[in-house]
């Protein structure tokens, strides 16, 4: 970094009204751009969505660090960057609707539902569904619809989708969710197992044409119930 531009953001964090805000925008130029999240949209969604109100009480503190934050049930909420990458990965349209699996603390179902026409969120814990619909109440965002659930293999009740995001880890490629898919429609999964997982992107490109990609690599938390690999025994 140049010494003008370490100049521009002293002088930008001094003008912030508050330490909060200083933070938040340490968060988005310090960890989530630069983990080669570009898209002006989804970095201005960070600032739009208050992720602070996602967290509890006695974790507002670290709201805003490079961090997977506990959420209770052995959960943890993604950090920001991997949020970040994962907005970038499925460009999410107005017109979409969108499943993701595995609500957490609710604050990715409330980023895309910032960007979307409708959510549809599956949780396994009661628990973690109740307090992310307090939360996303608290903010006004209605376009979600929550459910209790497993959709460790997709989410068919409420099929098709425009855009399928996974956020934790899967042994295997979700075959079953891509079939959800609307021609055109991506889905987002993290895809192995320790110590390599790679994060996919699927696009449905026909009826019968699907096409991946891996976009980069990281490790997640086993979702809950997913498919696991067949193990052969000699």
């Amino acid at each position: 970094m140049t010494q003008t531009a370490q100049t521009i953001d002293h002088q930008k964090i001094a003008s912030f009204d508050t330490p909060r805000d200083a933070a938040r925008f340490n968060m988005i130029e310090q960890q989530i751009r630069t983990w080669e999240v570009l898209d002006p949209a989804v970095l201005a969604l960070f600032n739009t969505v208050p992720r602070e109100k996602f967290v509890s009480e006695s974790q507002v503190g670290l709201a805003f660090a490079d961090v997977e934050l506990p959420i209770g049930e052995g959960q943890t909420m993604l950090s920001p960057k991997v949020e970040g990458r994962i907005l970038q990965a499925v460009g999410v349209k107005k017109t979409d609707k969108v499943l993701l699996v595995g609500t957490g603390s609710g604050y990715l179902t409330a980023l895309l539902a910032t960007l979307a026409a409708h959510v549809h969120a599956v949780e396994i814990y009661p628990t973690l569904s109740a307090i992310a619909k307090n939360r996303l109440d608290q903010q006004n965002i209605h376009n979600v619809t929550l459910h209790v659930g497993d959709a460790a293999s997709g989410y068919a009740e409420a099929a098709p989708y425009d855009v399928i995001v996974f956020t934790g880890s899967l042994p295997l490629r979700p075959v079953v969710a891509e079939k959800m898919l609307n021609v055109g429609g991506r889905l987002f999964a993290v895809v192995g197992e320790l110590p390599i997982m790679q994060a996919t992107l699927t696009h449905r490109i026909s009826e019968d044409a699907y096409r991946h990609e891996t976009i980069f690599e990281t490790c997640l938390p086993v979702l809950e119930d997913a498919p696991q690999a067949t193990k052969f025994a000699f």
